[in-house]
């Protein structure tokens, strides 16, 4: 059986809810990535130009600070990773996580939450993020309400 982290960021909520329900069903350990600047509402407007969330999502470079680290990333066998979709992928924080960690020879497994959202974007830019030496399963949508069923049935079609 694999060693399993589940880290996530989030910002309304569900995407920590799902990551709980994931938690169990894997019994695995749990990371929540938090940000150096936690953001505000107005942070998050995506209908305003110059918000948090518009800047750092159109500027590639971009990697928020985090508070925290995982104390022992060498212990995983699988790291799932969840969050918010954000213009069509995962927010730059994710970047910021994924980079801050040698995953090589892990598998690295993207969730997000996402009323309509999926998360095929994500799971290649992730790829290119942690690169060839890491496998990066498909990412899979899970609804807001993350229910205990539905995250059973998800992690049962995986080979962990």
């Amino acid at each position: 059986m694999s060693k399993v982290l589940v880290a996530y960021f989030s910002t309304k909520g569900a995407t920590a809810k799902v990551a709980e329900e994931l938690c169990k069903a894997e019994n695995g350990d749990l990371f929540e990535i938090k940000p150096e600047k936690p953001y505000t509402d107005a942070d998050l407007d995506y209908k305003v130009k110059d918000s948090r969330s518009n800047l750092e999502m159109a500027d590639e470079s971009c990697r928020p600070g985090i508070i925290g680290m995982v104390d022992d990333m060498g212990q995983y066998d699988a790291v799932f990773v969840g969050f918010p979709v954000w213009w069509g992928r995962e927010p730059s924080i994710i970047d910021t996580f994924l980079e801050s960690y040698d995953l090589t020879g892990k598998k690295v497994i993207p969730f997000c939450t996402s009323g309509m959202s999926d998360c095929k974007k994500a799971t290649e830019h992730i790829k290119g993020i942690v690169g060839d030496a890491v496998t990066v399963e498909e990412g899979k949508r899970l609804g807001a309400e993350g229910s205990e069923e539905e995250v059973k049935l998800w992690t049962e079609l995986l080979s962990l």
